[in-house]
This record gives C-alpha cells, sequence and structure tokens, in this order.
C-alpha cells in the first residue's frame, strides 16, 4: 500500500508544481517522477529546519515544495 500512497503524493505533487511552475501539468509519469525526486528534495531542504510531514497533506505540501525547487533550477539550467 506505501508505494500506492508514494505514487498518488508523486502525482499531485508533481501536478501542483506543474501549475505553479509551468501553468499546466506534465501528464501523469512526469508528474509522478517530478513528484517523487520532488518528495526527496523537500525532505533535504526542510528536514534540517525541523519541518517535517505529519500526515497526507503535510507530505503533499512537502514533495511539491521540493518539485518546484526542482523544476526552478531546471528552467535556470535550461535557459543558458
Amino acid at each position: 500500500m506505501g508505494i500506492l500512497i508514494a505514487i498518488l503524493i508523486g502525482a499531485l505533487a508533481g501536478w501542483l508544481a506543474g501549475v505553479l511552475i509551468k501553468g499546466r501539468g506534465f501528464g501523469l509519469i512526469v508528474n509522478i517522477i517530478v513528484g517523487i525526486v520532488g518528495s526527496l528534495i523537500g525532505q533535504l531542504l526542510l528536514d534540517p529546519l525541523g519541518i517535517q510531514a505529519e500526515n497526507f497533506v503535510g507530505e503533499i505540501l512537502v514533495a511539491t515544495i521540493g518539485a518546484v525547487v526542482l523544476l526552478a533550477v531546471i528552467n535556470l539550467i535550461k535557459k543558458d
């Protein structure tokens, strides 16, 4: 059941990050990948600050923050 929840969180976070950065999502598979990688980035950024996800909504927020950072960095690299 854990993998299904990780995929669901990844899909939601990837879609939210796509909407915030690009104005729309990227498609289901890319949304899942962006969201899962974003979740790892979000944990790396927020854990040292003492911020941890306590529930499903918190996990989506952490993953979305990480996915937005990921997409912002990719956009900076692609523009040069």
